[in-house]
């Protein structure tokens, strides 16, 4: 038989952590953390790191797996991940995923093929600091030569997908479109999708909120700490909440200059998040306030319940 998962996604910001160990407290389960930054070591406030009063006493896994300077990849997590998955289930629990990397979570849950072949943090920096030398027209002139089909896909302002694409060909030799087509929307397992949305001014307030209080708790601190470590290349410091203080701290910008910027880059992150989940998975969504969030846990509770029931 299958083994059963239920995945809570959705928006940072939106309450995913806490519907997770309430999940794993009702229903007996274990949580891994869906999130591709919160496996790195000493990288806490600005991952919104789960902390050990919010775990409840529930085992989280994939967390603080990996130093700073180690790179990490879809193809390692989703083993990892299944690795975790077949413990859990060896202690009779439920795998229960909470987080909102995209790309990393459908990996770990569907049947993705990857090539063997590591994937090359330095491929990444240089194509990086060619988009910052020669332009995008350039990489994406580039990239209509090697996979039209993304080119059409992917406009010339979208860097990150941009790079992406260039540095999957690059290392893997695989075209993106030749990657995605190896794909089986097939699963391994009994999926529960669990959605959890907010209206969008209410989730913006909510991430602003939070990127203040992150500050309050020492994430300059954390972000100068790990700049000193000689980590400013490495993957990890690419991830948000960290990339936007390194021209602060190299005298190129202000504070309020990077505090703004990371506001932004993290609304733009909630909205890819919350696209890529509505456009690439099955997913049940509940809205939540924070007057109403209460309410909403128990009804997805029970509704979890009668879903459990039925398989």
């Amino acid at each position: 038989m299958k083994k059963t998962v239920v995945a809570v996604v959705g928006p940072t910001a939106v309450g995913k952590t806490r519907l997770s160990v309430e999940i794993a407290k009702k229903f007996q389960g274990e949580v891994i953390s869906g999130d591709s930054m919160q496996v790195y070591k000493g990288l806490d406030i600005g991952t919104a790191k789960v902390t050990e009063k919010e775990k409840q006493g529930i085992p989280h896994y994939m967390i603080d797996i990996k130093e700073p300077a180690e790179s990490f990849s879809a193809a390692e997590f989703k083993q990892r991940v299944q690795h975790y998955i077949d413990q859990i289930e060896s202690h009779q629990n439920l795998p229960v995923i909470a987080g909102g990397s995209g790309l990393y979570i459908q990996s770990a849950l569907y049947n993705y093929n990857f090539s063997t072949q590591q994937r090359s943090d330095k491929v990444t920096v240089e194509l990086e600091k060619e988009l910052e030398l020669k332009g995008a027209a350039v990489l994406h002139n580039r990239l209509r030569e090697i996979d039209p089909t993304q080119a059409e896909k992917i406009h010339p302002n979208n860097h990150r997908r941009l790079i992406r694409a260039l540095e999957i060909y690059q290392t893997t030799g695989m075209t993106m479109t030749e990657f995605q087509k190896r794909q089986s929307a097939d699963s391994p397992y009994n999926l529960i999708f669990i959605g959890l949305e907010m209206d969008r001014d209410l989730l913006y307030s909510r991430i602003n909120q939070r990127v203040d209080s992150m500050l309050k708790q020492g994430l300059l601190k954390e972000v100068k700490s790990l700049y000193n470590k000689g980590y400013e290349n490495c993957q990890s410091m690419r991830g948000i909440g960290y990339k936007e203080f390194i021209p602060y701290i190299r005298g190129e910008q202000t504070l309020e200059e990077s505090v703004e910027i990371l506001k932004r880059n993290s609304r733009r992150f909630a909205k890819r998040q919350y696209t890529w989940f509505k456009n690439k998975l099955k997913v049940d969504w509940y809205t939540l306030t924070p007057e109403t969030a209460e309410e909403k846990f128990e009804m997805i509770l029970t509704d979890l319940a009668g879903k459990l029931k039925d398989i």
